[in-house]
């Protein structure tokens, strides 16, 4: 699959039009089912991924529980298949793809680089919404494991949607170190620190990436900066500044809250999604934090 794959239809329904998105593992283009009459997206694996037996093994199983993902703030995902594709050595290649919700509207990290920092409340709003996601994938036992503002969308109705549950742990599964490929050195500003040491990951996991990106929401820079081997030390050892330190207007209790999202030590953080989202509402409205941040 290249990036000027021409028009054609999957599963026998869904035209596959423009891409509208590129990352390290996948193609993102707009499509059309022909079947039910609507616009969404379709996700394709990129070729140099789909020869590997155990990644295509664990993209399936991921596409099959994401598929079972129902939650307002989450892209929906309505199907997903393989076509087999002829290469330019004539050789067949099985390519999955994952058939989504279309959503009309700008990643958080548009919304930063056109806004730059947002105002507390907005932030916070929106950072309600992704936790809230998570808070149900949480239960339904899938780990996002790639938290940032590329994978947050805004719609038009400004409402918050969170995609790619599952697909980013099905990378992580098959690397065997953050800096191999380029789709997962993208996530070291946002990494826990039991990611980056390669340890087994929950649910905390993704309350520390959300930690970053409100981070990133307040200040309009994450909390550590730097190449992928130096981030990779910041996360593991070095303490977070207070987001106050790099934006006015940011109470002490909103950088409490932060600063207890981003402990190293995940017995000692939220202990779930809806904890910090039940702290970001507290802040947002004017009541008391929790005792433990």
């Amino acid at each position: 699959m290249t990036e000027n794959t021409p028009s054609q239809l999957l599963g026998g329904r869904y035209e596959v039009g423009e891409l509208i998105g590129r990352g390290g593992m996948a193609e993102v283009h707009l499509g059309y089912d022909i079947r039910l009459g609507r616009q969404v997206a379709i996700k394709i694996l990129r070729s140099d991924h789909a020869r590997d037996a155990s990644f295509l093994h664990r993209f399936r199983r991921e596409a099959q529980a994401v598929a079972g993902l129902n939650h307002p703030n989450i892209v929906a995902v309505y199907d997903s298949g393989e076509e087999v594709f002829t290469e330019s050595g004539g050789g067949d290649l099985e390519i999955p793809y994952i058939v989504m919700e279309y959503v009309d509207g700008q990643t958080l990290r548009q919304v930063l680089n056109a806004d730059g920092p947002l105002v507390s409340s907005r932030a916070l709003t929106i950072l309600e919404g992704v936790l809230s996601a998570l808070e149900y994938s949480h239960r339904m036992g899938i780990v996002h494991r790639d938290i940032k503002p590329g994978n947050v969308m805004i719609n038009g109705a400004g409402e918050v949607k969170v995609m790619d549950f599952g697909i980013a742990r099905a990378v992580a599964d098959t690397q065997a170190t953050m800096t191999q490929t380029q789709s997962v050195i993208g996530t070291a500003q946002y990494i826990s620190p039991e990611q980056a040491e390669g340890q087994t990951v929950d649910h905390r996991s993704d309350v520390y990436s959300s930690g970053c990106l409100l981070f990133e929401l307040l200040t309009g820079r994450t909390p550590f900066v730097g190449d992928p081997i130096s981030l990779t030390y910041q996360h593991v050892r070095k303490e977070p500044p207070a987001p106050s330190e790099f934006a006015d207007g940011i109470s002490p209790e909103l950088d409490a809250i932060v600063l207890h999202a981003l402990t190293k030590d995940r017995d000692a953080r939220y202990a779930t999604a809806e904890d910090f989202r039940a702290d970001c509402e507290r802040v947002r409205t004017g009541l008391p934090i929790s005792a433990g941040a």
